[in-house]
This record gives C-alpha cells, structure tokens and sequence, in this order.
C-alpha cells in the first residue's frame, strides 16, 4: 500500500529543511523549493531566493532541529529549533508550508526565543527536556 498525501508532504518537508538549513545545499534545495515559492514571513524576503539569500548569510552553524511534524492534506506544520544564528538565544519556530505538486509553494511562521530556566515561569522548557544553558 503506498504512502498517503499527508505522510509523503511532510517526508519531502523534513528533507527539504535539512537540505538546506543544515546541508547549505542550495542546489539541491532548489528541487524542494517552488519557483514561484510565496513567503509570508515578515523577517524574510519574497520568494525562493529571498530565503536562500538569508541562509546564505547566516553563520556555517546554523542547525535547524525537527522536534514535531504534523500535516493535513497539503498543509505541513513543524516545529523546530534553529540554533547556531548568532542571535542571543536559539529560536524555537512553528513553521507551516503549503505544499502544491510535491513543491513547498507557500510558507508561514511563528518564532518566539527559546527561554532560560530562570526566565522560564513555568519551570519547563520549551524544546525538548532540557534548558539551552543545560545541553
């Protein structure tokens, strides 16, 4: 019995982000990535080169982690941590991706900094069962 829509959307997103957030393989990427790609991100510019452009000049240690992945017909939510950013803390990201014909044609996000154990209220982190101090 073959794959359903769901599973094979979010095996070619869990590729696709490791391709290139992890590999920096742009040319690979380019074969995940439509060409018309959509980005709705208010950190990022349009387009598929707009994303790779940003990744580009990102530090050689950017990580991208998948912690979740969820998809409902051609809709593929992961949630994930990038870390390596020389930001001032790892960011923890829901990252939602319209997939048309096997492509990631339209991309959404939310990205919020990954909290300390003294800064966490709840007492719990939020990635995984450690603090970031504590890996």
């Amino acid at each position: 019995m073959g794959q359903s829509v769901e599973e094979r959307n979010k095996e070619i997103v869990r590729e696709a982000f490791d391709t290139l957030f992890n590999k920096r393989d742009y040319a690979t990427a380019e074969k995940f990535w439509s060409p018309d790609y959509i980005q709705h991100s208010a950190h990022i510019e349009q387009g598929r080169e707009g994303l790779f452009n940003l990744i580009k000049i990102l530090p050689d240690e950017l990580r991208h982690e998948v912690d979740c992945i969820m998809a409902e017909g051609d809709m593929v939510m992961v949630r994930g941590r990038f870390s390596g950013h020389a930001q001032p803390a790892p960011w923890i990201a829901a990252d939602f991706v319209r997939m048309e014909d096997g492509l990631l044609k339209e991309h959404w996000d939310i990205i919020e900094d990954e909290t300390s154990r003294a800064n966490s209220l709840s007492g719990l982190p939020m990635y995984g069962d450690t603090f970031p101090e504590e890996r």
